[in-house]
């Protein structure tokens, strides 16, 4: 049997005029899950939270939590719960009656739903507050008090419409595990819209990964950020230089790929692609090393690139170097601190960027529904 708020989306297209927000997806969310709607703005994952919401009608297709056909019924008969991205507190209510509002609705006895309120403020750890006004909060107390609104209902499934977008990023990090913590108490199905990727990778169990209404990968969060299925999900996702080829030699699961940009990589697999055709890798960033080239400027080295330094960022316990890679895009190499300051580097400077072949992984899905590279200046 499915856990309690378990939420089917099969076959769904939605549109707005001409345009086609979501296009024919399926989707199963486990119940008791925490599931991340993931992409840029206007891929449709917010439009999907509506559907789910009953804010939106699907075009076409179905949308079940639990097994029941829910498509028809109003946002009210759904077992579902919303919190906006703006609060949508009441300005003029305290904070206890902006949690006990929606049991108020339902003709609770004014005690009974005080009380349950309190309970809520208390498992936010807001009860301390429950008599100031809005206005008297800071943004993430704001937060806390919207989600113990949304939650006092018990609904099978909240819905969290880019929830921490509003925040600093030290509050963001303080309430991403609260949200996380909360959600596993409670063992109620979480759905969380949002566009930043280290977000979805720390709070999922499931990531969504959405592309122009369609879903590129949904798979976990570990599964997403290192076996991308696609060259978009690996740049959207971050952390991966994505590289195109041809296959030159194909023999014993093994494989040569001549690079679009000039090197050669080489690496095993199961089910080796055919001579001649056209292959995406991804190798992740954090997988580099910076290695002396054995032939005269590296020409003919294996799972190597060299380039010219663009830039050199601090993070603290690495480094980040981002090359000119003689390609369409950029090649980023994240060198532990320790390996780059044995031997730095600067603007201007040549170096070489060495792999091994265990992590070179193979792109099935090739380019993807967009071949660009994307945002790759706030990975």
């Amino acid at each position: 049997m499915a856990e309690r708020g378990t939420v089917e989306i099969v076959n769904v297209t939605k549109r707005f005029g001409d345009t086609v927000a979501v296009d024919d997806i399926s989707l199963k969310m486990p119940g008791g899950g925490y599931c991340c709607l993931l992409g840029p703005s206007g891929c449709g994952k917010t439009t999907i939270l509506r559907m789910i919401a009953g804010h939106e009608a699907p075009s076409a297709g179905a949308i079940r939590i639990d097994g029941e056909d829910v498509t028809g019924l109003p946002p009210v008969r759904r077992g579902t719960a919303m919190m906006f991205q703006n609060y949508a507190l009441f300005p003029h209510l305290t904070c206890l009656d902006n949690v006990a509002f929606n049991l108020k609705m339902t003709g609770s006895p004014k005690a009974e739903r005080r009380a349950r309120a309190r309970e809520m403020l208390a498992r936010v750890q807001m009860e301390a507050f429950a008599e100031r006004m809005p206005a008297q909060l800071s943004g993430g107390q704001q937060q806390r008090i919207a989600l113990a609104r949304a939650l006092i209902t018990n609904p099978r499934v909240l819905l969290l419409d880019e929830p921490l977008s509003a925040l600093d990023e030290f509050l963001r990090l303080q309430m991403r595990g609260e949200l996380r913590r909360i959600q596993r108490e409670l063992g109620i199905t979480f759905i969380h819209v949002t566009h930043t990727q280290p977000e979805a990778i720390a709070l999922a169990d499931l990531v969504v990964v959405m592309n122009q209404g369609h879903i590129e990968q949904a798979a976990s969060a570990r599964t997403v950020y290192t076996e991308p299925h696609s060259a978009y999900v690996a740049r959207f996702m971050g952390g991966q230089n994505v590289l195109v080829g041809r296959v030159s030699a194909a023999s014993q699961g093994t494989v040569v790929l001549d690079l679009a940009n000039g090197g050669t990589a080489e690496f095993s697999t199961d089910h080796p692609p055919a001579k001649g055709s056209t292959v995406h890798i991804a190798i992740r960033r954090d997988r580099l090393h910076l290695a002396e080239p054995s032939g005269k400027n590296g020409k003919g080295a294996v799972n190597m690139i060299g380039g010219k330094v663009r830039s050199t960022e601090y993070q603290g316990s690495w480094v980040k170097l981002t090359l000119d890679g003689g390609g369409p895009e950029d090649f980023v190499i994240n060198l532990p601190d320790s390996e780059f300051s044995a031997k730095p580097a600067k603007a201007g400077d040549t170096v070489h960027a060495r792999w091994a072949a265990k992590d070179v992984h193979v792109l099935m899905g090739g380019a993807g529904r967009s071949d660009r590279p994307y945002e790759q200046g706030q990975n």
